[in-house]
């Protein structure tokens, strides 16, 4: 939601921080804000210290140490749970323990601070997230924000009887609206240690899902069948032997 927030209410575009070390660091983000001062070309503070993620200011930063990005914590937290994980950034793979708190980051979190995009109050940038939370300008100027309209209007009908393949339902408890990666995280965190058995609802979710087959081991079959989203490789308006004989196809054409 804050991320819609910001593409209708600033036209910065985001560009990542190149993290050092040491003075280097420090160097270059002062002069960052010297530039932001100065009224000069770039973007604002705050876009210089958000995660590519989330594009909101980082929260418990940490830094990959290969490629030395720097994300929320929790944000690349769905990286560090599959076997070869690679920088959501640039792509190179890296190793999960090889991840670290970003203190650097934090330290200047708690130094500069940016002007609110609703009330203009300046804000330290490492309370700018539980600002924007609860001022009133912003749920404002996110309640007034234009709603979406196709460039050229069509005449299809929206169809009423699509499964919902997008938020899902904790087999265990019952929590609603989890995606994917939310409902990896929920069960690790909530349930690693609950002997019963469940239906995964991605699979029941999907057309050629058994809604009543339980599985033996339902958090490794997370892991290892749904590190990522189905609707970026499935097209669910074909069958599965269609699908089969596509991919067969595709196979053939590649080297």
């Amino acid at each position: 939601m804050m991320a819609m927030f910001r593409s209708f209410v600033s036209a910065a575009q985001l560009r990542h921080q190149q993290h050092q070390s040491g003075e280097a660091a420090a160097a270059a983000a002062a002069a960052v804000v010297a530039a932001a001062a100065a009224g000069g070309p770039g973007d604002s503070v705050e876009s210089q210290f958000s995660c590519p993620i989330c594009l909101e200011v980082y929260h418990k930063p940490v830094s990959i140490a290969s490629c030395a990005h720097t994300f929320c914590g929790e944000c690349l937290q769905p990286c560090l749970q599959v076997s070869s994980p690679l920088c959501p950034l640039c792509r190179m793979p890296f190793d999960p323990k090889k991840v670290e708190r970003s203190s650097n980051v934090e330290k200047q979190l708690s130094s500069y601070k940016a002007p609110c995009r609703g009330c203009s109050k300046k804000v330290t940038l490492i309370k700018m997230r539980s600002h924007i939370s609860s001022c009133s300008k912003v749920h404002e100027q996110m309640a007034n924000c234009p709603k979406f309209v196709p460039i050229v209007p069509t005449s299809q009908p929206i169809p009423s009887n699509i499964p919902n393949r997008s938020t899902f339902v904790c087999p265990y408890c019952g929590a609603r609206n989890l995606d994917q990666q939310e409902l990896v995280k929920h069960c690790l965190e909530s349930h690693r240690s609950d002997p019963n058995r469940v239906v995964c609802p991605v699979c029941a979710a999907m057309p050629w899902g058994d809604p009543s087959y339980k599985s033996s081991n339902f958090l490794q079959h997370l892991l290892h069948r749904h590190k990522f989203s189905y609707d970026t490789f499935v097209d669910y308006s074909i069958d599965e032997d269609a699908a089969l004989q596509a991919a067969l196809a595709l196979s053939l054409t590649e080297n």
